[in-house]
């Protein structure tokens, strides 16, 4: 008789996410144990009680999900997980930190059903942010020209040296926007505003310049809104020559990628989801539905 699904949710906050508790049990799980400021350094004995207790063939019943609202955090709190297992000995884990890679996935996914990414010019606004980050290591790893924006130039440009450093062959350059940015680059086809609730970011006359301009995506949920005349529930919907999604028009997409996720590390015990794992499920789903 199989064991009963168990997921042990690392976060590197102080406490765990509310929200990525609920999409775990939502996802099926039926035992979810919630530990706050993992770190590095104290992850080991968590790991081991995760690998030791269940012999090999039900540690497929065992995951681990490593959040919290710092990305580099959990990146190396992942790395180090990583390192700790060896042979069979060994659970599936998934990386989600702040929501980066599912949002971003959904994000990326839908721009692509109206957009041929590859060749595409895409401007990401708050590019180094949680999503943001990983919004433009996705663009760029589908072929697209990648503006990454930011207030602070240095900061767009540490961006783009990391996915550089992880895609030698991405086409990304920083972008210094300022509080609001009041010009798109040329031919900008995507923009993608992934900044912190309730800052504007692109005005509507701007949008409206950008005569190139097929699709705009907004991720934050909170008024005033990241790109103005975008409404929360846009799914899809035409303005001009764009196509236009609010943060819940893009959130069905995320949720159902999100829950995809958590069932998918109970498959076998040697699943790891970071953000190319969880865009390539993104697109098998795409792909199943038509």
């Amino acid at each position: 008789m199989p064991h009963p699904k168990i997921l042990l949710q690392f976060d590197t906050d102080s406490q765990p996410s509310s929200f990525d508790s609920v999409v775990a049990v939502d996802a099926g799980v039926d035992h979810l144990l919630q530990y706050a400021a993992v770190t590095p350094e104290n992850v080991v004995s968590l790991v081991h009680g995760a690998m030791f207790t269940r012999g090999v063939d039900q540690l497929k019943n065992t995951a681990l999900f490593v959040g919290g609202s710092d990305v580099a955090a959990g990146e190396l709190l992942l790395k180090k997980i990583d390192q700790i297992f060896f042979g069979p000995i060994r659970v599936s884990v998934m990386l989600d930190s702040g929501g980066c890679n599912t949002t971003a996935t959904a994000a990326v996914l839908s721009a692509a059903r109206h957009v041929t990414l590859g060749g595409a010019r895409a401007t990401v606004l708050a590019a180094t942010g949680p999503v943001g980050t990983i919004v433009c290591r996705l663009l760029a790893a589908q072929g697209c020209h990648v503006f990454a924006g930011s207030r602070s130039a240095n900061r767009a440009e540490a961006v783009c040296e990391r996915i550089r450093e992880a895609l030698p062959n991405a086409q990304i350059e920083p972008l210094e926007t300022g509080d609001q940015w009041n010009r798109l680059p040329d031919e900008t086809q995507v923009v993608i505003a992934a900044g912190a609730e309730g800052i504007e970011l692109l005005p509507a006359k701007v949008r409206a310049s950008a005569t190139d301009l097929r699709v705009a995506i907004d991720l934050n949920a909170v008024p005033p809104l990241g790109i103005e005349g975008i409404e929360v529930h846009d799914q899809a919907k035409p303005d001009g020559d764009a196509i236009c999604y609010g943060a819940i028009g893009v959130g069905g997409t995320k949720m159902k990628i999100h829950k995809a996720a958590i069932e998918a590390l109970f498959a076998s015990n040697d699943c790891l989801l970071d953000a190319e794992a969880i865009f390539a499920l993104g697109r098998e789903l795409e792909a199943a539905q038509g």
